[in-house]
């Protein structure tokens, strides 16, 4: 590996080096996440064929001097609205809560000299030494080592502090099995030692940990297109049973008013209480 990165184990970069690499691979962070605007956030949940049928229906309520029940509809949508923009705030607080798990100092020796850096400016093939206390400022091969453990929780969820060695794997070892590998945003919690920057950034297990998160709003699965048919297939239900009621209420000649407003009631008891996905 340290052939490979064409790096020393004991000297590390040259400075000329470690800034060409900076500007081929880039700076040692995780991507932002463009982030919605609080308008756009509040608006999309309101998008759902569900959330549209309350919608009509208290404005018709609303229009037919039905204020009490006109509120409870609203008060009703404006709940939905208010429970999926906490969910969504606490997923783009993990997001954030990923990236800054690799903004930290690293000491790191070039040219034979230790430094403190900033962890933006590591590159693959820059030696860093590790303590008791550090972060891993980026995933590392460990070259040397004393009695290093560290805790891997944030990677692996394994609380237990996973003791670490410099002995050669087979390719393909599971990630949890890497005993020579110190993975960015976990904790060294004993001894020291020194290993070989082999990946930075979005390259790293936390970064690919955060794209997948990044995505997971965007992946469906067979289970969420079921839930997204049914939704609309409810919908269509919903409006159509209502649409019914309020037929046959006129067939029997009954008051149009009082037959339209049990039609509302109609649809918007049969909504479920939690939305499925659109």
């Amino acid at each position: 590996m340290v052939l490979l990165l064409e790096s020393d184990p004991y000297h590390g970069l040259s400075d000329g080096e470690a800034a060409q690499r900076l500007e081929r691979f880039g700076p040692n962070t995780l991507a932002v996440v463009t982030r919605a605007s609080l308008l756009a956030r509040i608006l999309r949940q309101f998008h759902h064929p569900l959330i549209y049928v309350l919608l009509v229906a208290g404005t018709i309520t609303a229009g037919l001097k039905e204020f009490v029940d006109a509120a409870v509809i609203f008060g009703v949508v404006v709940i939905n609205a208010i429970v999926g923009f906490i969910q969504e705030s606490k997923a783009e607080a993990a997001l954030q809560g990923l990236r800054s798990m690799v903004h930290t100092h690293a000491k790191v020796v070039r040219e034979g000299h230790e430094h403190t850096m900033p962890s933006e400016e590591l590159v693959p093939g820059d030696l860093v030494l590790l303590a008791a206390g550090d972060k891993v400022p980026a995933d590392l091969r460990l070259v040397r080592q004393t009695g290093l453990s560290v805790n891997e929780s944030a990677l692996t969820g394994e609380s237990t502090p996973v003791h670490k060695d410099e002995v050669a794997l087979p390719e393909g070892t599971p990630v949890a099995d890497r005993r020579n590998i110190a993975y960015s945003g976990t904790l060294v919690t004993a001894g020291h030692g020194a290993g070989i920057v082999v990946a930075t950034g979005a390259e790293t297990e936390l970064g690919e940990i955060h794209r997948l998160v990044g995505a997971a709003e965007v992946v469906a699965t067979p289970l969420t297109a079921k839930l997204a048919w049914f939704s609309k297939f409810l919908t269509i239900a919903i409006l159509g049973l209502a649409a019914l009621t309020f037929g046959v209420g006129l067939l029997r000649r009954q008051d149009a008013v009082e037959t339209f407003t049990a039609a509302i009631a109609l649809a918007v008891g049969a909504i479920p209480e939690v939305c499925p996905p659109p």
